[in-house]
């Protein structure tokens, strides 16, 4: 029965990191998305693939800072403000959103800090467009700690990982849950091919 327990609980594990993975690159590009279309700019494609790293290729962009900023920005604000909207009353469900934005702090900050110096991604970009390294170094270092700050206060992943009681329904559950971003993504990109 042990072995059954750390079995599910590694699965459960797995599969929430996939999932933020996937979910955090949606909410991503969902940012830039609606950059563009605040400055009237034209999507070309949203690359969403569970093999890829998502980009938005975006064309006729008057306002490339604003289409390129949204991104980061807005895929870290939108978790974080669902975060504070989910009610104390619902433990669970406001712990994964903790778990989630704290998450998509990070991994944008230390995209944005990061990537910077490289001029990666969204960072060159937005240094060839008139960014200062020092903003992205700025923004992607703040929210990188207030993520680890979140992640910090909602407890040990060890006392998780030793106290966890995940059945065989819940890992099942949550494997379910990333087949279905994936199968998700799969057909979104099968949909703009066509389109």
């Amino acid at each position: 029965m042990a072995t059954m327990q750390h079995a599910y609980r590694l699965v459960f594990a797995a599969c929430l990191l996939a999932a933020g993975w996937l979910l955090m690159q949606i909410v991503h590009e969902a940012g830039h998305v609606a950059g563009a279309w605040l400055v009237g700019a034209r999507i070309e494609r949203v690359v969403l693939h569970p093999l890829a790293i998502s980009r938005t290729d975006v064309a006729a962009n008057d306002n490339p800072l604003l289409v390129t900023w949204a991104g980061p920005l807005l895929g870290m604000l939108v978790p974080l403000a669902a975060w504070l909207a989910c009610p104390r009353r619902w433990s669970t469900a406001r712990s994964l959103a903790a778990a989630f934005a704290g998450f998509c702090l990070i991994a944008n900050g230390l995209y944005l800090a990061g990537g910077a110096g490289a001029g990666i991604g969204d960072c060159g970009v937005l240094l060839q467009h008139g960014a200062a390294l020092w903003q992205l170094w700025l923004v992607g270092g703040v929210s990188a700690v207030a993520g680890l700050g979140i992640w910090d206060r909602l407890g040990s992943p060890g006392a998780w990982w030793r106290g966890a009681r995940i059945s065989g329904r819940q890992a099942l559950a949550a494997a379910g849950v990333v087949a279905t971003i994936v199968v998700a993504e799969l057909v979104a990109t099968a949909l703009q091919q066509t389109g």
